[in-house]
């Protein structure tokens, strides 16, 4: 038993190959993972169940990841403070900067070693040693 287990964590990403890759990372630290296609099905998974952080991909259908953490944050919604780390192959600065100004709370490029996604995991997820 570690110090993250049942901390609930949903993976935003459209591509199948990168959810499964944080999966990887996440679930053998104690964490629980889910998953979301895109920005619209996340919101509604916030809202049905609690979870401890989500880690965002920016570029998807239906609803991109600064949208979400944009309307995450503009909304008068209970799960509106849940922690947002953003995940991009977009390095740069002003993709940086469009996810702080819209709320996410850290932002890492694509390819993201599995020690320091499951260190950030922790950290946002009050979990960290």
């Amino acid at each position: 038993m570690t110090d993250h287990d049942g901390k609930r964590i949903l993976i935003v990403d459209d591509a199948a190959l990168v959810r499964a890759y944080y999966r990887a990372a996440l679930e053998p630290a104690g964490f629980i993972v889910e998953e979301a296609l895109n920005g619209l099905e996340a919101l509604e998974r916030l809202l049905l169940q609690p979870f401890h952080l989500a880690i965002v991909d920016i570029n998807m259908p239906h609803m991109d990841g600064i949208t979400f953490v944009r309307t995450l944050r503009s909304k008068d919604l209970s799960v509106a403070g849940v922690p947002v780390l953003i995940t991009s192959t977009e390095a740069g600065s002003q993709d940086m900067a469009a996810a702080r100004r819209a709320g996410a709370n850290h932002y890492l490029v694509k390819p993201v070693d599995p020690e320091t996604l499951a260190e950030y995991a922790a950290i946002f997820c009050g979990a960290a040693r």
